[in-house]
Order: structure tokens, then C-alpha cells, then sequence
């Protein structure tokens, strides 16, 4: 390790490899399943949670309807929904049983992970492989990061680049995300 900058440079080296192995069609198809949904439900845990909660305040500035789940306002979820769900090993916690119960409920399922193979994974109608390696799941190769940081990193990154795509076929202009923009902060 360097000092920050160094550090800041190998972060950004990594996470523009990160970007360029994730698979363009799964990303288009994630934003098909998003703008097909009558409602969108977003769950992760720890700082992939954070990642999702990022997310779904974009959406709902997209004019979407958003819901983080275990928010105490958050509804329930049925036929004509999608659960999105953000875990690098597709299997954490309680993330596999409400992918479950989600499509009991007719329910589309999609998935950003690092193992499209994993529980969560097998239940997915749509899933985005982030080629990054967490603590849960390696991919081959080690981050210089700690822990799951560039997974993260990379939902982040991923997540906002289709907020850009969504925009772009949805005909949404920043003037219009930002009049739905938080006003009683």
C-alpha cells in the first residue's frame, strides 16, 4: 500500500477492470426488468445495502416507484414487482428466502453478484455478474482493497451507469430527477 493517492489510483485502475469485464447485455437487461416492473423492491446488506439504497433513491427520482426492503414504509410486494437484490455471494442472510418468497408471490428476482451460480442466483430472471472478489465469494484474482470493497465499488459504479441508461430511454432529464429531489432536509 502507498499513501492516498497511490491507494486512490490503484482503486480506480481496478474498478475501470471491474467495468470493462461486466457483460453490457445483462446491464441493458436489468434496466428491461426494472422499467417493466409496476414496482421495484431493493434489498442488500451491509455496504452492498448502501449501494442499493443509493440506487433506490435514483429510481424514485427517475419518477419510479422504489422501495428498500425492511424500510417500516416499505409495502408489500406482489405479482408484477421485481426484487432487486445486490450480494456478492448471492447467498447472504435472509437474501435468499425473500428472493424465495418473492417469487412465490409472482415476483421477477434479479441479481448483481459475483456468483450467478448461488442460491439467490438460481431463483434470478436476471443477473449481473460483477467480476469482483469479496470475502464470501472469490473471482480468480485479489483486489489490493480489503474485504469486499471492490464488489461494492463496482455496484455502485454499475448501478449508476444504468440510472444513466434508464434515463436515456425513459426520456428523464436531470431538471426532472431533481424536482423529485428531497425538499425537508
Amino acid at each position: 500500500m502507498g499513501d492516498a493517492k497511490t491507494n486512490a489510483q490503484a482503486i480506480v485502475q481496478e474498478l475501470a477492470a471491474a467495468m470493462e469485464r461486466i457483460d453490457s447485455g445483462a446491464c441493458e437487461g436489468l434496466c428491461d426488468a426494472i422499467l417493466a416492473a409496476r414496482r421495484v423492491f431493493l434489498a442488500g446488506a451491509g455496504r452492498s445495502g448502501l449501494a442499493v439504497r443509493s440506487f433506490a433513491m435514483r429510481l424514485m427520482h427517475l419518477g419510479l416507484t422504489a422501495y428498500v426492503c425492511g424500510e417500516t414504509t416499505t409495502p408489500g410486494a406482489g405479482s408484477g414487482d421485481l426484487l432487486l437484490i445486490v450480494s456478492g455471494s448471492g447467498e447472504t442472510g435472509g437474501l435468499p428466502a425473500a428472493a424465495k418468497k418473492a417469487k412465490s408471490m409472482g415476483c421477477r428476482v434479479a441479481l448483481v453478484t459475483v456468483r450467478p451460480e448461488s442460491a439467490i442466483g438460481a431463483l434470478a430472471d436476471c443477473i449481473v455478474q460483477v467480476p469482483a472478489p469479496t470475502p464470501k465469494a472469490e473471482h480468480g484474482f485479489r483486489s489490493v482493497q480489503p474485504m469486499g470493497a471492490l464488489f461494492e465499488q463496482s455496484c455502485l459504479v454499475l448501478l449508476d451507469a444504468a440510472v444513466m441508461r434508464l434515463m436515456e430511454r425513459m426520456g428523464v432529464d436531470e431538471a426532472a430527477m431533481y424536482a423529485r429531489h428531497a425538499n425537508l432536509e
